[in-house]
């Protein structure tokens, strides 16, 4: 399997580029800069439709689409001013047949002026380093610098109001990422602590309902498994300071509450919460394949496959796979491509997963890799 270059995003930004968002249901790319804008780009012929620019006074670090909306694109953004912006406009473009050309100013400067900054949400102390939609669309997480994840409720009444529903500080650094499972309301966070933690609600308080030790570094970003009928308990991806990549599996607690009720459960204390009804285990360390740290992993709902990126400037492709000669099922993940340099000499800050567009194929994937030069690249797997 090869990872081959398609297209850049044209034209990108002049200073470091953070992350780059896919749109959930249309041909759209969201970036975040260090020039405090929001670009939008096409995935049907990789130009820039919008600039989003005057929300925010630093760096946009995040940004997330809202799911599960028709009609309108919502977008919320995180920057180091440590505010978060939710923006708006209307789906009357995105398509190949309505994208404006970036030579057609007038169309161009009608199109920023359709993204409505719709609300500024205020709480965080520092940098905001993530936020993310639960699969709902009613909530967002939100984390930062300060150590503290927020969890707002969109409060859908027509007036764009978030109500705080929770204040989660029990993180002991930097919270870098926060992301929702893809159907449950179940929150995973990482940190400059070393830990994952997951959280849930409980008679109306969130609360952490488990600790993933086993990373020797700061946890830079997890992904969760695409959502798969009888398969067991929820995995996760995450990626580390350490240079690996790990995944976590939680064990089907209502199948297994007699045992969880004893004491001799043989977990690990390291992995085991105390006090709640969820039990994690690190299920996998990924083949080794970077020499520096791991900044993002992007794990397909589609293909399977987990991709990761960081520091050296590599993307790394995996494949979970049965062990050969093993007639039980037992699965091992593997190694399957590497791409060096593939921004050059820049750092990948970002990967994502997104449908490829420019050929009308649903169901085929593209890679995006988001890095310190500004550049934004789409790769094809072959």
């Amino acid at each position: 399997m090869q990872i081959t270059h398609l297209s850049d995003l044209t034209p990108p930004s002049q200073e470091r580029t953070w992350l780059t968002s896919p749109h959930p249901t249309l041909p759209l790319l969201a970036t975040c800069s260090s020039d405090k804008t929001v670009r939008i780009y096409s995935l049907t012929n990789f130009t820039l439709l919008s600039t989003i620019t005057g929300g925010h006074k630093r760096s946009v670090r995040t940004a997330a689409w809202k799911p599960h909306i028709s009609g309108e694109s919502v977008l919320a953004t995180g920057s180091f001013d440590a505010t978060v912006g939710i923006w708006r406009r209307w789906d009357n473009y995105g398509a190949p047949s309505d994208a404006p050309t970036p030579a057609d100013d007038e169309d161009e400067n009608d199109e920023n002026e359709e993204w409505r900054f719709a609300v500024l949400l205020d709480g965080h102390d520092s940098e905001v380093k993530s936020v993310s939609w639960s699969a709902s669309g009613m909530l967002l997480a939100t984390c930062s610098r300060d150590k503290s994840i927020w969890i707002w409720e969109d409060l859908d009444d027509g007036d764009n109001n978030f109500e705080t529903v929770a204040v989660m500080q029990e993180h002991g650094g930097d919270v870098k990422c926060v992301s929702w499972h893809p159907s449950e309301e179940c929150l995973a966070s990482g940190s400059y602590d070393d830990t994952i933690r997951i959280w849930r609600e409980d008679l109306d308080d969130w609360g952490q309902v488990a600790c993933l030790k086993g990373h020797e570094g700061t946890v830079w970003f997890l992904d969760w498994e695409r959502d798969v009928e009888g398969g067991g308990g929820a995995r996760l991806v995450s990626c580390s300071d350490d240079q690996s990549v790990r995944v976590w599996k939680r064990r089907d607690v209502v199948r297994e509450q007699g045992e969880l009720s004893s004491a001799s459960t043989g977990i690990p204390s390291i992995i085991r919460p105390v006090g709640s009804d969820e039990v994690w285990e690190e299920e996998a360390v990924l083949p080794k394949a970077h020499e520096l740290a791991v900044y993002a992993v992007a794990w397909s709902k589609t293909s399977g496959l987990v991709a990761s990126v960081g520091a050296d400037g590599r993307i790394a492709l995996y494949e979970e796979r049965v062990v050969e000669g093993d007639e039980t099922g037992v699965k091992e993940w593997a190694l399957v491509s590497v791409k060096d340099g593939a921004h050059g000499i820049y750092e990948i800050n970002h990967i994502a997963w997104a449908r490829r567009a420019d050929r009308g194929g649903q169901e085929e994937e593209v890679l995006v890799s988001t890095a310190d030069d500004g550049s934004v690249k789409v790769w094809t797997l072959q």
